[in-house]
């Protein structure tokens, strides 16, 4: 009971300043009023939860993807075929207090207009990048998990996801390659008809000025 009146509290924000500075004012007797005393185990689960929810060293490293992007698309819809290739726009910037990188895409996709949506952060428990994606060309939300390496220079991450030709489950790798400041490439990479890993898409960023 003590954890779940912690938890509730951290979810509704642990309530403002001004609410228990109001409830302190109150006149009556000594302590009426004043929401009872922490035990050191409230205490020790409500400096874990600041310490979970407090933007990290991981979430800085998103800050440089900020910015609006204009992406050059190359596709592989048939490993037989010449790629197809399209222009597209991201606007990204930095939501719920600087935890995640909201993406906005918009482009064409086979001829077609195409609008994506993601989020990109940093779990501090898992220490993991995780992200989320969708686009008007699916109903399913791809869910992403990943590492940077040592320098910061490439992410990699592992989506599993529903095939919808054979109905069994398929495992995306992405790679995000930092080239600089104003330029990275995305890969995809899944496995072909035989399981095999190919190649399906790569996106060029150049940093709009």
């Amino acid at each position: 009971m003590r954890l779940h009146r912690v938890m509730i509290a951290v979810g509704v924000g642990l309530l403002s300043a001004g609410v228990l500075a109001a409830q302190e004012a109150k006149p009556g007797k000594p302590g009426e009023g004043m929401p009872p005393a922490m035990s050191a185990e409230e205490k020790a689960a409500m400096e874990a939860w600041q310490k979970f929810a407090t933007p990290s060293e991981g979430h800085q490293k998103l800050a440089g993807m900020v910015g609006t992007w204009d992406a050059e698309v190359t596709s592989w819809m048939n490993p037989a075929a010449p790629p197809t290739k399209s222009k597209a726009t991201s606007v990204n910037r930095m939501v719920m207090g600087g935890r995640w990188v909201e993406s906005k895409f918009t482009g064409d996709m086979m001829g077609m207009p195409f609008e994506g949506l993601g989020y990109d952060g940093y779990d501090n428990f898992k220490k993991k990048y995780v992200g989320t994606w969708m686009d008007n060309m699916s109903t399913a939300v791809m869910v992403t998990e990943g590492t940077y390496d040592a320098a910061g220079k490439v992410m990699t991450s592992t989506s599993t996801m529903d095939d919808i030709m054979t109905g069994k489950k398929a495992t995306m790798r992405l790679v995000t390659t930092i080239v600089s400041a104003d330029e990275h490439v995305f890969e995809m990479y899944g496995p072909d008809p035989t399981g095999k890993e190919v190649k399906n898409m790569e996106i060029r960023y150049k940093r709009r000025k």
